[in-house]
């Protein structure tokens, strides 16, 4: 039997020593795949969100938020009855509450699947062809409705986000000295300024945003790269030095996407206990997908522009 390298061994450790079932990974992550061209849907692998939840005490039952996981996929492609190619953006989006994830690689090469298929007589047709099969293969693999959408590529333009040029980035204001690198809750702690209200009562609104939100894959260790945005109102003030602090302290993690938007959320909730908590994590693309976890404590919290399906949105850096 070939011996794993020990990054590999290293990773199914930490997975065992915290009760962590990623089991189902093992067939992409972690080794070489072959890059099939003709359509598959048996690539796609699912994973189930409890497994990383457990370590949060997190109960998929009784979820501390609602929210939702945004896939942007950008090197979509197929081909029409006559072998013209066809290039696409795809926006895959399904709920925080469903019981699976899509494991990323089984995404990348079930999409790269249609490079070489023959989907329609018409960029229209075949557009929508894509889109009804990729709709139907994700959600029975997540027994939960996903919605896929489809935008031709040539002349797209996406619309920007314009709610985050409200956000402070606290890189711009604080420079701490920072030396941990490993996720530490301790790290948060509330600010010393009390503002010019003196009364018990007093609410404090934030909207923070840090593009040095840096991870891990769980598996095999590849550098995932982000922005946090995190909308928070409640009765404690919050230290952005901290926060920022806490941030980078994801640095040397290994979680996948939705686990460490879901850790940050947890955190900030159980240490200030808010009236209302957004995070989200956008990410940049890799192997040519953007993974967005969201999540909120109420519907009021969230943003139209990436819960509107039909709208293509990005950040500067994706």
């Amino acid at each position: 039997m070939k011996k794993l390298p020990s990054i590999y061994q290293e990773r199914i450790y930490n997975l065992i020593m915290n009760n962590v079932d990623n089991s189902k990974i093992e067939r992409h992550l972690g080794k070489t795949s072959e890059y099939k061209s003709i359509y598959d849907n048996s690539l796609l692998v699912s994973e189930p969100r409890q497994s990383n939840r457990n370590h949060l005490n997190i109960n998929e039952s009784n979820l501390p938020f609602i929210g939702h996981d945004i896939w942007n996929g950008y090197e979509v492609s197929f081909l029409l009855y006559n072998g013209l190619p066809v290039s696409a953006i795809a926006k895959v989006t399904y709920s925080a509450n469903s019981k699976y994830i899509v494991e990323s690689k089984s995404m990348k090469l079930y999409w790269n699947s249609f490079n070489m298929t023959n989907m329609g007589a018409t960029e229209i047709l075949a557009l929508n062809a894509v889109k009804d099969l990729a709709t139907k293969d994700l959600s029975n693999l997540l027994e939960t409705e996903v919605t896929v959408n489809l935008f031709l590529a040539k002349g797209f333009c996406s619309s920007s986000i314009n709610s985050y040029q409200s956000y402070i980035t606290l890189e711009d204001i604080y420079k701490p000295n920072c030396t941990v690198y490993s996720e530490t809750p301790d790290l948060l702690k509330e600010s010393s300024y009390i503002g010019n209200n003196l009364y018990v009562d007093q609410t404090y609104s934030y909207k923070y945003h840090s593009s040095l939100l840096k991870s891990n894959c769980r598996v095999t260790s590849q550098p995932d790269w982000g922005d946090v945005y995190i909308k928070y109102t409640g009765p404690k003030s919050i230290d952005g030095s901290a926060l920022l602090q806490y941030i980078i302290s994801f640095r040397d993690e290994c979680h996948f996407h939705e686990e460490i938007c879901e850790t940050i959320y947890t955190r900030i909730w159980k240490k200030f206990k808010p009236l209302g908590l957004l995070v989200k994590c956008l990410y940049v693309r890799r192997g040519g997908w953007d993974i967005n976890p969201v999540r909120a404590s109420d519907q009021l919290m969230l943003a139209d522009d990436e819960i509107n399906t039909r709208i293509w949105s990005k950040t500067d850096r994706q």
